[in-house]
Order: C-alpha cells, then sequence, then structure tokens
C-alpha cells in the first residue's frame, strides 16, 4: 500500500482546523494540527511533513514568518489559507516561497486539487534531487558513484555496473528494458548487445542479493527487462 503524504494544519481557528482535518483524513492523508507556529514547530522536528496548510494570520509568529523559515531549509510544499481581502500578504507569501494559496471561504474540492497537484510537484523535485538511495543493507551515492554496505565497507563498482544501477534506482518500480540499458551504458543509440545488460545483472546480482539465484532487489520481467523492486528509504 502506498504511504500517503502527511499535511500539516497550522490554524489557530478550531472550528476551521477541525473541519478541514477531518475532510482530509478523509481522503487518505497523514494529518497533523497546530493552532500556533510553536506547535508546529514541535511537529516539524519529530516528524517528516510533506506539505504545509498555513493561516497567514497567526496569533505571534504568523503564516508569513513560517513561511519564509520553512522555505530556508526545506522544498516542502507550501499552501497559504489567507481572506480576500489579504491581497498584499498573498504577494508577499509567494515572493517568500510558499507554492500556492487558497482563500477563505474556500472550496474544499478545489483545495483537494491544488494540494494533489503540489505533492505530485514536490515529489517530482525530490527525485530529480535525490542523490542518496538507501536500500536493504546498502546506501548507494549517486553523485559520490559509491556503494557501502550499512556497516559502511565499499563494494566496488566498474563505470558499466555504476550506469545499470544509477537507472535502474532511480526509476525504482518501472521496468528498465534490455535496450534502455544498454544505451546507457554505451551513450549511443545504436550499438552494443542487450545481452551485455544481462551479464551486468549478473554481476550486480552477485554484489547485492542474498541469493543471486533469487533475486529480491533487481527482479526480471520476462520478455521486457529488469525492475529495482526493493524500497528505498
Amino acid at each position: 500500500m502506498a504511504v500517503m503524504a502527511h499535511i500539516l494544519i497550522i490554524e489557530d481557528e478550531p472550528v476551521t482546523r477541525a473541519t478541514l482535518a477531518s475532510y482530509l483524513d478523509a481522503q487518505g492523508y497523514a494529518v497533523s494540527q497546530a493552532e500556533t507556529a510553536a506547535e508546529a514547530e514541535k511537529v516539524l522536528e519529530e516528524q517528516e511533513v510533506d506539505l504545509l496548510l498555513v493561516d497567514i494570520n497567526l496569533p505571534g509568529k504568523d503564516g508569513l514568518q513560517i513561511t519564509r523559515e520553512q522555505r530556508a531549509k526545506s522544498e516542502m510544499g507550501i499552501i497559504l489559507v489567507t481572506g480576500r481581502d489579504d491581497e498584499i500578504d498573498r504577494i508577499v507569501g509567494l515572493e517568500l516561497g510558499a507554492d500556492d494559496y487558497v482563500c477563505k471561504p474556500f472550496n474544499r474540492r478545489e483545495l483537494l486539487a491544488r494540494l494533489k497537484n503540489l505533492l505530485r510537484r514536490t515529489e517530482d523535485i525530490r527525485r530529480l534531487s535525490r542523490r542518496i538511495y538507501k536500500f536493504g543493507k546498502f546506501q548507494f551515492d549517486v553523485a559520490a558513484r559509491h556503494l557501502q554496505t550499512a556497516g559502511g565497507g565499499s563494494i566496488p563498482l566498474t563505470r558499466a555496473e555504476f550506469e545499470v544501477l544509477d537507472m535502474l534506482v532511480s526509476r525504482a518500480g518501472e521496468v528498465a528494458s534490455r535496450d534502455a540499458l544498454m544505451n546507457r551504458v554505451t551513450h549511443r543509440q545504436y550499438g552494443g548487445s542487450p545481452r551485455t545488460v544481462d551479464v551486468l545483472i549478473r554481476r550486480l546480482r552477485g554484489k547485492l542479493e542474498d541469493d543471486p539465484a533469487n533475486p529480491r532487489l533487481i527482479t526480471t520481467v520476462h520478455g521486457e527487462g529488469y525492475v529495482f523492486t526493493a524500497p528505498l528509504a
């Protein structure tokens, strides 16, 4: 089962906060609530949050300050909740790094559509920027071209092995054809034998799998190619 995104609602009006939390919970999202910036910061310290839904007009530290502070250290999605007469605040909020805003009173279905679109965009950004993958007992640092065990032991990879593993891991759950993998290895549109990929997969399984004859990390999809099936952390 896919893990749903975690949304933190920062809203000082109890009825609005509870109603919104109930609605998003019913849509399958993990929801946390905070009345103040201090409560929100405690949640952010203890849990991973994918999206902030924050009211601009909070007592004490307001939504604009929260947006500025969180954007300085995170790429999480941020949607501001504003009053219809807060045009200047909306503009300032977007300049500070908010991704979107909704005006009170808002249509819940419209808000849900905005949430879904923003979560898709932020997930795409995370995929593109992710450079270190953890799976099983391994850590794969793409930028450093380094594969190591949880105990810190280094596992040498040839350039071709690295290219194949990089492509499979970066597209985890998607089937990569032999031709696509071969093109990645050779960096040419044509040339080379796709059977070379089978050899590289066999070598990678020898380095990664507990039982290479019954692989659980790199799986064969007969007639199509290979897919990386280990969960990534």
